[in-house]
């Protein structure tokens, strides 16, 4: 683990790490299936999709679909979602009190994921927490996606940040290649959408709640 005493940025994922939106993706999903016509996939299936943004994620459950096909159920998707992202999406265990914590002044924080940027700052501010965030971008915000590193680029120049001072936090092997990418450090949390695919890519370290990341960086 790196020796990090202190932190000027860190960056969040969004999905399995700050939020736990697993049963309204795959009602979404399943809803988007039953419209095209299909039949409903087991809702771990749909989990196991998850992290690579919103058109991935329909290519995911609808393998050999046409162009249009996947364009009209990617619509579909989206507006679906966007009716229903807050119905059971809740914030994991710890979360809100370490934002409150980490956003003391001295730090920034900011969200980046796969996720259309607008319904992710929509949560956000649905679920109190949007305004710890000085910046959120995502699946759209930039010309590439994570594991493209131009988001955490982009952040550390916007928050004049140094890399060895930035830390990355999500739950898939996605943020850290990522993280690995943009040349920061990188922690994993177990108790998201993908955790077994962090046994491959390995992060610095890895917490078991949101809260023990103090303890894990020797914060204050």
């Amino acid at each position: 683990m790196p020796h990090l005493l202190s932190m000027d940025l860190f960056i969040f994922d969004l999905d399995g790490t700050l939020i736990d939106s697993k049963l309204d993706l795959v009602h979404a999903v399943n809803a988007t299936r039953v419209h095209m016509g299909e039949t409903p996939l087991a809702d771990e299936l749909i989990s196991s999709y998850v992290g690579n943004g919103a058109p991935v994620l329909i290519q995911r459950v609808f393998p050999g679909a046409t162009e249009t096909q996947l364009a009209i159920a990617l619509r579909y998707f989206l507006d679906y979602y966007r009716d229903h992202m807050l119905d059971y999406t809740v914030l994991y265990p710890g979360v809100r009190e370490t934002l409150e914590k980490l956003d003391n002044g001295q730090r920034r924080l900011a969200v980046l994921t796969n996720k259309p940027v607008r319904i992710s700052g929509a949560i956000l501010d649905g679920l109190g927490v949007g305004k710890h965030f000085f910046r959120v971008y995502g699946g759209n915000s930039f010309d590439q996606k994570k594991p493209h590193p131009i988001g955490v680029e982009t952040l550390l120049r916007e928050a004049g940040a140094r890399k060895e001072r930035t830390v990355m936090v999500g739950d898939s092997a996605v943020d850290i290649q990522t993280a690995r990418n943009a040349g920061i450090s990188c922690c994993g949390v177990t108790y998201g959408f993908q955790p077994e695919s962090l046994d491959e890519n390995p992060p610095d370290f890895v917490i078991e709640r949101m809260d023990q990341i103090f303890t894990a960086l020797q914060l204050s």
